[in-house]
């Protein structure tokens, strides 16, 4: 999507989480506005940096984008998205210490956090954990009064799994 293009997330306030369900396969990254650049901490589950690298330049300056990427294959990234150790999926611990201490970088009023893709970590964890993790980032962000998006792919969670994560969100956001 062109960064000049109105996006599902345009009018997304401080404070505020949003759910986006969106086909297996896609980048939420790639739909974000610009402004989600200028301060942006995403969590995501692809630890193929250089991609998103190449995105977020499409996009904004990568050296304002932090990332936690949380893989069990090996990370080797050295550029301008700035980088938390690589955790593994089944490590909620390990991500909410790495969220923690990257946070701190996310401003209020105009960060953003995104977690990309919530279905994956679920076929980590049980869903118990996963949703207190979730929760956990999302008060974080309503406290600092940033943005978030939590997404998924369609299909994953199921209709259960969905309906906890909606619960966790202001608004849903369904991308076709």
């Amino acid at each position: 999507m062109n960064g000049e293009a109105a996006t599902p997330f345009d009018d997304l306030s401080a404070g505020e989480v949003v759910l986006c369900v969106h086909p297996s396969g896609d980048r939420i990254v790639e739909v974000l506005p610009p402004a989600a650049f200028e301060n942006l901490l995403l969590l995501t589950t692809n630890g193929d940096l250089r991609r998103l690298e190449r995105i977020v330049s499409a996009h904004g300056n990568p050296n304002r984008v932090g990332v936690v990427p949380i893989t069990g294959s090996s990370v080797n990234y050295d550029g301008p998205l700035w980088t938390t150790d690589r955790v593994n999926p089944g490590d909620l611990t390990g991500v909410s210490i790495q969220f923690s201490e990257a946070f701190k970088h996310v401003r209020p009023d105009d960060g953003w956090v995104v977690v990309d893709n919530i279905g994956v970590l679920s076929m980590y964890v049980s869903r118990e954990r996963l949703f207190r993790l979730v929760d956990s980032v999302a008060n974080a962000v309503r406290e600092r009064n940033a943005r978030c998006v939590l997404a998924t792919a369609r299909g994953v969670l199921g209709e259960s799994g969905l309906a906890q994560c909606r619960g966790l969100a202001n608004r849903e956001v369904s991308l076709d």
